[in-house]
């Protein structure tokens, strides 16, 4: 058994939105990682981060991410951090990994503040931005598929996500 899509882009991107829409699309379920973790932890994610600091999430997530490749038969999204193990991008090169894009601006409006973000608590934009940087080779390294979110509906997203899956 193995995903028919996974997710995976910055945070604003849509990946939960655009993930859930594009399973209803398919007819299959929708997973995401960050609520397996919370379930899992019993807590949610500001405060694993509080408690237990970035590690310990990564390497519950880590954990979360390799079950949940398994495991699941529909979509599957990632939270933003994910691909930054090398060991998930590995585990993501047997996929069809779809990278939803998203440029400062969008994911700013997006995300807001960074309430309940706990790598935007301080200076959301500046870090957003650095996150941006940071990631966008490793989410294009994994991807299967790349669409662009900026300035579109969701269902706009979706449609041409699911698309892409059917082909």
């Amino acid at each position: 058994m193995a995903p028919r899509a996974v997710f995976v882009g910055a945070p604003g991107a849509g990946k939960s939105t655009i993930g859930a829409l594009v399973a209803e699309q398919l007819g299959v379920p929708f997973v995401d990682a960050d609520a397996i973790i919370e379930e899992r932890a019993g807590k949610p994610i500001p405060e694993i981060f509080i408690d237990d600091g970035e590690d310990a999430f990564r390497a519950l997530e880590r954990s979360v991410i390799a079950s949940a490749l398994e495991d699941c038969d529909g979509v599957l999204a990632l939270g933003g951090g994910a691909i930054l193990n090398e060991g998930t991008r590995a585990l993501l090169a047997k996929h069809t990994v779809v990278y939803l894009s998203v440029e400062l601006s969008d994911a700013v409006k997006r995300v807001g503040l960074g309430a309940g973000r706990p790598l935007l608590a301080i200076n959301p934009r500046a870090t957003l931005k650095y996150l941006l940087d940071q990631r966008r080779p490793l989410y294009l390294e994994v991807a299967t598929h790349t669409v662009k979110t900026d300035g579109r509906e969701p269902s706009s997203v979706a449609a041409e996500a699911a698309g892409l899956l059917q082909v």
